[in-house]
C-alpha cells in the first residue's frame, strides 16, 4: 500500500481530533516507534504524512509546532535508543565470551566507525530498521558527538520532512511527487555510501 493511501486512512481518523490530543498522539508514537525497539510495527511514515495533511485542513493546528513536536519526539527515541544500547546492551554482549559474538561486536565496531553516520540518517527511512539502529550504535560505542548529529540529521530530514510534505501536498500536488524523489536520492546516496565505507573498512 502507497504511502499516501495508508495517510488517507489515518487521515480520516485523526480529522476530529482535538489539537492538544493530535500534538500528544503524534509525538508519542513517533517516540514509542524510535525508542522501544519492539515498536517497530507502528505506521511513523504514515502517521507523519497523515498528520501534514490534516494539519492543512484546519486552522486550529500549527504546523510549524507539529513539526517541532514530531522532531523533538523523534530526536529524543533515538538518544533513548542510543543509551539504552550503550548503558545495557554492551555490558550485557561484554560478559559473553562467544568468539561468534565478540567477531560480531567487532564487526558492528569498524561499521559504526566508518559508516555509522550514515546508517543512522538513512535508517530513518526504513520502518523495520529504524528501532533497530539506534540501540546497536550504543553497543557498537559509535562516537556519541557522531550519532547526536546523524540523529539530528535524521530527526529534520525524516519527521520534519514528511510532516511538511503531507501538510504542502494538500495543496500542492507537486510536492508530493518531489518529496518522493528526494527521499529516494538520499536514502540511496546514503545506501551506497555505507556500503563502500563497510567494504573499505574490511580491506583494513
Amino acid at each position: 500500500m502507497r504511502l499516501t493511501n495508508l495517510a488517507a486512512s489515518f487521515d480520516a481518523q485523526l480529522a476530529p481530533v482535538t489539537p492538544f490530543l493530535l500534538y500528544l498522539i503524534i509525538g508519542l508514537i513517533v517516540f514509542v516507534e524510535t525508542a522501544v525497539v519492539l515498536a517497530f510495527f507502528l505506521p511513523g511514515d504514515s502517521i507523519l504524512f497523515s498528520a501534514g495533511l490534516v494539519a492543512a485542513s484546519r486552522h486550529d493546528l500549527n504546523i510549524v509546532l507539529l513539526c517541532f513536536i514530531v522532531f523533538i519526539a523523534a530526536f529524543l527515541g533515538d538518544q533513548i535508543g542510543y543509551v539504552f544500547g550503550r548503558t545495557i546492551g554492551r555490558p550485557y554482549l561484554d560478559k559473553r565470551s562467544s568468539p561468534r559474538i565478540q567477531k560480531m561486536v567487532a564487526r558492528s565496531e569498524r561499521f559504526y566507525a566508518h559508516s555509522g553516520w550514515w546508517a543512522v540518517v538513512a535508517a530513518r527511512f526504513f520502518p523495520w530498521i529504524r528501532s533497530f539502529i539506534p540501540p546497536i550504535a550504543g553497543a557498537a560505542k559509535m562516537n556519541y558527538y557522531k550519532f547526536l548529529s546523524a540523529n539530528s540529521v535524521g530527526a529534520l530530514l525524516w519527521g520534519v520532512g514528511i510532516t511538511s510534505a503531507g501538510f504542502y501536498a494538500a495543496t500542492l500536488p507537486w510536492v508530493k511527487n518531489s518529496s518522493y524523489g528526494l527521499a529516494i536520492f538520499f536514502i540511496g546516496g546514503s545506501i551506497v555510501s555505507a556500503t563502500w565505507n563497510f567494504f573499505r573498512a574490511r580491506e583494513v
